[in-house]
Order: C-alpha cells, then structure tokens, then sequence
C-alpha cells in the first residue's frame, strides 16, 4: 500500500476540493496570469485577490482590502497615464477623462476582458446567484488585482498592467467625456437656478452588491430619480434623467445639445 501511494501522482494544494468548499477550487492560475501579463512571486496575493467574502466567510479574508488599494492605484496610474499621452490637455479635460476610465462599468469591462468571472472563489449561493458575472463584483476584482500586483511588484508593475488593460479605452473612451452632473450643474448656473443638490432615497440588495437610488434637485423645478451601484454613479443617473426630462441630452451629444 505504502508503495502503491509513492507512485501516485502528487495532489496539488489548488486541485482539492473541500465539502461545502466548491468556490475555492480555481482553474490553473498561471492561465490567469498569463492574461494579465503578470507572474506573481506571492501567488497567495493573487488567490486573495479572486476571493470574494461569501467563499470566505469574512471580509479580512477576501479581496476587499486589495479592491480599496486597487482602487487608489488605479487612479493613479490612469492620472499618469494621462498627463503623459495629452500633454496639451486642460485639467477639467483630463478630470472627465478620469472619471470615465475609472468608473465601475469600465472596471467590469476589463474584468470580463481578462476572464476574472471565471477564476473567482465564491460562495455556493453566490454561484447560483450569477455571480460570475455580476457587473459590481467582476469591477471589484478588477481594482483587487490591480491592488495584489502593485504589492507584488510595485508601482511599475500595477501601471503596466493598467495600461494593458486600460490603454485602449484611455484612447478612445467609450462614454461621453462630459459627464451629467457637470452638464447638469451648468445648465443650472447658465440659466440663474441654484446649484443641483443630491440626496439619497433609498438602498436595497445585498451588502455586498448594494444599489442606491438618489434624487437630483434643483429648487423651483421637479425632482429627478435613478439608481445605481455607488452614490457616484447613482448621482451620475440621476442628472442625466433630469437632463433627459428637460430635453437636454442624448447618447450621441453626451449633453452637449442643451
């Protein structure tokens, strides 16, 4: 017996699968790797970083520490980016820009583009869920892998793999560079109305995946409602409804008809 298991193939850490543990087994990682044109010297960064709180049963153990410092990287990098490819570009300019490339949907795009959905630890429930590809978590990874390679390999490294995944769309950004609460704040002041305020209505869905609906105000004229993944993007919903009430966008003039 003891001789039939020397001959056995060794089991590796990442093959076995524990009861009641089905998010935890990943598919080869340095497939994953490979995409993201990184090899990690601490593979373990990079297994916290797919690791979502519902496979781990607590939020130090998941990527939410990685998504906070991913999130700080990647406006950095992207700044950087920036001020070095639009050397003419004013700071208002390269401010929309910014929050273009930055924002969730863009974070989820190029999640999706690196195949994360596929190599995520998740919670049973989670998987059932859709989870894979869910928009809100699929960005979260997205900035918890930028976080895991800038402390694997440093500043370089992280904007390396941020202009991998982001050069493209810094050069052709795919939303309206304008962005609605600007256009909206604008619209106001040019016509003697107060500044737009925005105020929270409402949140529902799960902790971890929550949506916010917001009102944008304006005083003398009807409130305007809309939801989203943050307060940010809800805020951003919530003019461009307004605008879209008063006749003042479009998806072709990004705001810039009114």
């Amino acid at each position: 017996m003891a001789l039939d298991r020397a001959l056995e193939p060794p089991v590796l850490d990442d093959q076995v699968t524990k009861p009641g543990d089905s998010g935890r087994k990943n598919p080869d990682l340095a497939r994953l790797e490979a995409k993201l044109g990184h090899v990690f010297a601490d593979r373990s960064l990079l297994e916290t970083a797919l690791t979502h709180m519902s496979a781990e049963g607590s939020r130090l153990g998941s990527y939410q520490r990685l998504e906070f410092l991913g999130d700080r990287v990647l406006g950095l990098s992207i700044a950087d980016m920036l001020f070095v490819r639009y050397p003419q570009a004013e700071e208002g300019d390269m401010s929309r820009r910014l929050a273009d490339l930055v924002r969730k949907e863009t974070c989820a795009e190029v999640a999706t583009a690196w195949d994360l959905g596929s190599f995520m630890r998740l919670g049973e429930g989670e998987i059932l869920g859709g989870a894979r590809k869910n928009k809100a978590i699929l960005a979260d990874a997205c900035e918890s892998i930028i976080g895991a390679v800038f402390i694997d390999g440093g500043y370089a490294a992280a904007r390396g793999l941020v202009e991998r995944g982001f050069g493209e769309r810094l050069l052709k950004p795919v939303r309206p560079l304008r962005d609605a609460k600007t256009v909206l704040q604008e619209w106001a002041q040019g016509r003697g109305y107060p500044t737009p305020t925005y105020s929270e209505r409402g949140r529902s869905g799960p902790d971890h995946a929550p949506i916010f609906r917001v009102a944008a105000r304006i005083a003398g004229l009807a409130d305007a409602e809309a939801e989203g993944p943050s307060k940010r993007l809800a805020e951003q919903a919530a003019a461009e409804t307004f605008l879209r009430r008063e006749g003042l966008w479009s998806e072709t003039m990004g705001g810039e008809n009114g």
